[in-house]
């Protein structure tokens, strides 16, 4: 093999990666050494608490680490105190469920650390960030002969800021959305085509990348699709989000 397929090889992989990590179906963290990681984790919303997922791990990807919140002092929190070591297993949230790509997971091996602690200034809710500091990543995919492989991915190519814009990223993008922002996107359709807020019945964006978005809807005529050109290509999480206000409206976060 050259080394420009070396490379791209090793690129592929890691946007695989990358793009689990930004869109996954199923968590699992162990800690060495502790019995019940997400203990003190899901809090009862009529106290004050926020419940962040079933199982409690708030995950999000920052360049490539998985990054958690937790509240001080419960058993995470400690753990990446102590600097315990972990296995984050992930698997595949990409593309509709029963898609070969929902049979590809990522395993991500490191040290817990503590990057940062917010104290609420109206309470007394204290929640540090926790990180976990790579050691290895490791992919499960099927491959297009129908042969399950494991390929370690290289750490230099999965940090990569090539890959913040990910394909997971970009359905995650999408969905929030279209779950979140219909009254928006509903205001935008009509604003470009004229149609009655009211005479709209929902609103979808689909296959959304840096440069482009389709914008799919439905209304008293019948469903409608219009790809939207953002006119240049987003680099960064934050531009993305400029692009959609800017092309659809200034509500969508």
């Amino acid at each position: 093999m050259t080394v420009a397929n070396s490379q791209q090889t090793a690129s592929r992989l890691a946007a695989v990666a990358r793009s689990i990590l930004s869109c996954p179906a199923d968590v699992r963290l162990v800690v060495d050494g502790v019995d019940d990681v997400t203990a003190g984790l899901l809090e009862d919303p009529a106290e004050g608490g926020d419940v962040d997922g079933e199982d409690g791990l708030d995950l999000r990807d920052v360049d490539g680490r998985p990054v958690f919140a937790c509240p001080a002092g419960a058993p995470l929190a400690q753990a990446a105190a102590d600097g315990r070591n972990a296995l984050l297993t992930l698997t595949s949230g990409l593309g509709r469920p029963g898609s070969a790509a929902r049979a590809a997971s990522i395993v991500l091996a490191g040290r817990l650390a503590v990057a940062d602690r917010e104290e609420c200034p109206c309470c007394d809710r204290v929640r540090d960030t926790v990180c976990l500091e790579l050691d290895y990543v490791l992919l499960t995919r099927t491959r297009p002969s129908g042969e399950r492989a494991q390929d370690r991915v290289p750490l230099a190519e999965y940090v990569s800021p090539a890959h913040r814009l990910n394909r997971g990223f970009l359905q995650r993008s999408a969905e929030h959305a279209n779950r979140c922002h219909q009254d928006e996107l509903r205001r935008a359709v009509s604003s470009t085509t004229g149609t009655r807020v009211r005479d709209i019945g929902g609103v979808h964006l689909t296959d959304l990348r840096p440069d482009r978005v389709e914008v799919q809807w439905v209304d008293l005529t019948g469903a409608h699709s219009r790809m939207l050109a953002f006119g240049r290509a987003a680099t960064s999480a934050a531009e993305l989000g400029e692009l959609l206000r800017d092309h659809l409206h200034s509500g969508i976060c």
